[in-house]
């Protein structure tokens, strides 16, 4: 397999988590946000959305982390990164889709550039928008994970998918210097989390293409 993707790009976070946790042996392609290689005609051929990451497995390509995980979960079942039980595996995707697609999305690099770029939006109000909906998204899984995890999973006693999409969240709102303070549950388990060496190994700060 190989894994396209950008090293700060919570992401491909994501799925070199779950990749990890997995054991699967992949190989790790940076894609530079910044200098603008996901907009190549060679990329877009392979992810016509020129978003991070895409995952090549054979002939075929994926993308968006969360179906790329999904993929992995049925080709890989174990070690499994969603339960057996039809309403835990809801209650799991649930709490990872509560990041993925609404609190992740509006704060993605293209938005945040976007803002400041084309709206000229300053920089301490485009915090200010990052922070808002952090905020705003983190309260209530602040609320599921009390309901239905501990100190050191979202979600019962074992890691499910939930635990490895906060992971990347909880580090992106660290580097844009949200006031997590009203999240202890959260901050408890990516503090537990991070000491995993399938979470260590996929920390953005020492991915290859951090270094370039």
């Amino acid at each position: 397999m190989k894994l396209l993707g950008y090293f700060r790009s919570s992401a491909a976070y994501r799925v070199r988590i779950a990749l990890n946790y997995k054991a699967i042996e992949y190989e790790n392609i940076g894609i530079s946000l910044v200098q603008g290689e996901h907009r190549s005609e060679d990329y877009l051929t392979l992810n016509p959305q020129g978003l991070v990451p895409t995952l090549v497995d054979g002939s075929n390509t994926y993308h968006q982390s969360i179906a790329i995980m999904e993929y992995l979960e049925e080709i890989h079942p174990e070690p499994a990164l969603l339960p057996g039980d039809p309403a835990a595996r809801a209650s799991i995707r649930a709490m990872a889709h509560l990041i993925a697609c609404d609190i992740h999305p509006v704060n993605n690099l293209r938005v945040l550039n976007y803002l400041k770029n084309e709206l000229s939006v300053q920089q301490n109000e485009v915090d200010r928008w990052y922070s808002a909906w952090i905020t705003t998204g983190f309260d209530a899984l602040e609320k599921l994970v009390s309901k239905y995890g501990n100190d050191d999973h979202c979600f019962g006693n074992h890691l499910s998918m939930a635990d490895i999409v906060l992971v990347p969240q909880i580090y992106n709102a660290r580097r844009f210097k949200c006031d997590l303070s009203s999240f202890p549950r959260l901050v408890s388990i990516a503090q537990s989390l991070e000491q995993l060496a399938p979470f260590a190994a996929a920390a953005p700060e020492v991915q290859p293409d951090a270094k370039l």
